[in-house]
């Protein structure tokens, strides 16, 4: 036998060149690991997936934004910026009517649809339950049924609550429905990218924003907890056309129908004694936002006054850091948020969180009492206005489609700071005092939840 065969002999008779006899207990532990093995690879893949999403929240735990330059916001270098910031064009000769609650904004949103002679195109995140989703889509059947084009975008999350008997309805009498953005298991991620925006454009000559959904929540106006505080806009003049492009936008991607011709976008004249505006849109993208570019620009250029109405206020650090700024530059600053009727009580906790570092800046915090707070409104120095969708947190700065109604106008900024007035004699200040007396359980919430605000 030569010297290789002998060593192929020994490597097959040897023992220890032999596969391990596996025992049952050596088994069950295999078979143990081989158990979790695939929910803590799951577990990996999504926490790195999480931590490469984080780099669309780049300012998430660092210093905000520096404004380089002097703007006023009663100035008209100040809508340049806006304009240069956020792409929406300034239009000259609008006119803006506040609506607050249900029983100014329905009538006047129930009215302009029974007057659309071409074209109606309405869409919310909120459509739910009650006299008023009947009541609206029964007029929308109604102007279908006469020849009107009616279009409809539904937030597919948002709208989840609907009776789908009303959409069967709807499309029965020739209403074009759509979902936007429907679940699907194969585009997961996107699950969390709403549109956010609540519009209504009438012949593409009167246009409605703000923050109403259309349910019996909104109806009435916010006499008890079942009838919520909101505010929305009705707007007239070539503004317009920048609501109509927020819908044909959010249009474009559920349909692939692109929006054309006079029946859509008119030729509308500057009104006599109209004022400048903006419609500003803002949909999620790595990198910051139109809405919070806008956002800032404005607490950076506020000279005298802030106020800051927020159905949900979770102010990431560098929007923290820009209220505190203001304050320190002299600025008289009050935010108004909803109190024990919030409808999302982990949002509330997780903005709480925040309210140390505020109210240690002379900010007044003051939280709504009798309803629900639903109302998206900012004022700067009682000249600059914006009404729209766009909350105080990320998940309207980052995440949704959403739209807002800038308007430069006393006027327009005097309506709302009367409304704000009388929504603070329905609420309580946040007192420095009792505020630093809260239980050791509150902070840790606000403690917990605070990790949650990138999402919030």
């Amino acid at each position: 036998m030569d010297a290789a065969s002998y060593a192929r002999a020994v490597e097959v008779t040897n023992p220890c060149s032999l596969p391990p006899v596996r025992t049952g207990r050596f088994r069950r532990r295999e078979r143990h690991v081989a158990r979790y093995a695939w929910p803590a690879g799951v577990g990996a893949a999504g926490a790195a997936w999480y931590a490469a999403d984080s780099l669309r929240h780049r300012r998430e735990s660092g210093h905000g934004y520096r404004l380089r330059g002097d703007v006023d916001v009663a100035e008209a270098s100040f809508l340049r910026a806006a304009e240069s910031l956020t792409g929406a064009p300034v239009s000259y000769g609008n006119d803006a009517e506040l609506l607050i609650n249900g029983d100014e904004i329905f009538p006047a949103y129930l009215d302009s649809i029974r007057r659309a002679e071409e074209t109606v195109n309405l869409l919310t995140y909120a459509y739910w339950r009650g006299d008023i989703a009947i009541e609206v889509a029964d007029t929308l059947c109604e102007k279908a049924s006469a020849g009107v084009e009616c279009n409809v975008i539904l937030d597919a999350v948002g709208a989840a609550k609907m009776d789908r008997k009303l959409i069967h309805k709807m499309r029965d009498s020739g209403v074009q429905v759509c979902f936007f953005r429907p679940p699907k298991p194969y585009a997961v991620k996107r699950l969390q990218h709403r549109t956010h925006r609540k519009l209504l454009i009438v012949d593409g000559t009167t246009g409605f924003t703000g923050g109403v959904g259309i349910a019996e929540e909104w109806t009435g106006d916010a006499q008890d907890p079942e009838h919520w505080r909101d505010s929305h806009v009705r707007v007239r003049g070539p503004v317009v056309r920048g609501l109509q492009g927020a819908f044909a936008e959010n249009w474009l991607e559920c349909t692939g129908d692109v929006l054309a011709g006079d029946r859509y976008l008119p030729q509308i004249d500057e009104l006599e004694d109209g004022g400048p505006m903006q419609v500003t849109r803002s949909s999620a993208t790595i990198g910051d936002t139109n809405a919070e570019a806008l956002i800032y620009l404005a607490l950076a250029a506020a000279k005298r006054s802030i106020e800051l109405t927020s159905a949900y206020f979770v102010p990431r650090p560098a929007f923290t850091e820009a209220l505190v700024e203001a304050a320190e530059r002299g600025v008289d600053l009050r935010i108004l948020v909803p109190g024990s009727h919030i409808d999302k009580e982990f949002v509330r906790t997780a903005g709480r969180a925040a309210y140390d570092t505020l109210i240690g800046a002379d900010i007044e915090i003051y939280e709504y009492c009798p309803t629900m707070l639903h109302a998206k409104t900012l004022t700067v120095d009682g000249i600059w206005s914006s009404v729209g969708s766009v909350n105080f947190d990320n998940r309207s700065f980052q995440l949704h489609d959403e739209v807002t109604l800038c308007v430069q106008s006393e006027a327009f900024a005097g309506k709302l700071h009367e409304t704000f007035e009388r929504d603070l004699e329905s609420s309580e200040r946040i007192e420095p005092g009792a505020w630093a007396d809260r239980s050791v359980a509150q902070r840790a919430r606000e403690r917990v939840t605070k990790y949650a605000r990138r999402e919030l």
